[in-house]
């Protein structure tokens, strides 16, 4: 075995060990501290990547699902007023009705008459005020709903408007401002054209409702999306807790070995000074 006062070779090595445990328990104290074995793209350039891609997919969703949410509002208040719509045009056929009858005296028939132009002119003010967040779907000229379908914006779900104010596509001319029934006759033509009204406000509010429908089924698959991805990237980079925990007992007790080491290598100059005694 050789000496030297110029190389201490066993303390060389006893550092670089210390060190590197040093380096290892940095790194276990840090993803301790973090909740992460991928910090930084220094840690794994090409997983960090992925997950950042990842990151901003899911980010990219919230504006979808913001979207999808927005578009189901304003489609179900549109829903909401063409229901009122449809019982309005119930109470009208049921006024209309009334008025066909012969017999009625010139007052009742009046009387009948201006209910009738009272919830014409309700149906009105109900699609003139179903508006959401700036959108009404059921007045004339109404928005179309094109929400969000992807991260990419490169697919939209439509969901056409319905006009269903008075004199529109729904409720034709026959249902205008103009309409009375204070004639037998007039009263006895409206209850068809009411029936039309009913039959056509029906078929537009399916198709509300199916639009509807089609907004909240793929809301609940981008959400079901999103928490798959977020899920993905913690697999990615997060830490395993319970095994870093371990590792950090293991290093620690590694550390203070290497310091002893390392004390042992450094008493060797004074082992070859006690041959010169």
């Amino acid at each position: 075995m050789t000496f030297s006062v110029n190389t201490n070779v066993g303390a060389m090595v006893a550092l670089q060990n210390l060190n590197s445990t040093q380096a290892s328990l940095a790194t276990t104290e840090n993803r301790i501290n973090t909740g992460l074995k991928v910090a930084s793209a220094k840690d794994n350039a090409a997983i960090w990547a992925i997950a950042q891609n990842q990151r901003a997919t899911s980010s990219s969703l919230n504006s979808v699902i913001d979207s999808l949410q927005r578009g189901q509002s304003t489609v179900d208040v549109a829903l909401s007023a063409g229901n009122s719509v449809a019982d309005l045009l119930n109470q009208m056929k049921e006024k209309a009705l009334a008025a066909s009858d012969a017999t009625l005296d010139t007052n009742s028939r009046a009387a009948l008459n201006d209910e009738f132009k009272s919830l014409r002119d309700q149906i009105d003010k109900v699609v003139n005020n179903a508006e959401f967040n700036g959108a009404n779907m059921i007045k004339s000229g109404g928005t179309t709903i094109k929400a969000l379908a992807n991260a990419d914006a490169t697919s939209v779900i439509t969901v056409a408007s319905q006009d269903l104010s008075l004199g529109g596509s729904v409720l034709t001319t026959s249902l205008g401002t103009g309409a009375t029934i204070n004639t037998v006759t007039s009263a006895t033509n409206m209850i068809s054209t009411i029936n039309t009204a009913i039959t056509s406000v029906a078929s537009a509010l399916g198709k509300l409702g199916t639009g509807s429908k089609a907004l909240a089924t793929h809301l609940t698959f981008i959400q079901s999306l999103q928490n798959t991805i977020d899920a993905g990237v913690g697999n990615l980079v997060d830490a395993d807790l319970a095994k870093e925990s371990a590792n950090l007992q293991a290093l620690q007790t590694k550390q203070q070995l290497g310091i002893q080491a390392l004390s042992i290598a450094n008493q060797s100059s004074s082992i070859l000074l006690g041959l010169f005694r």
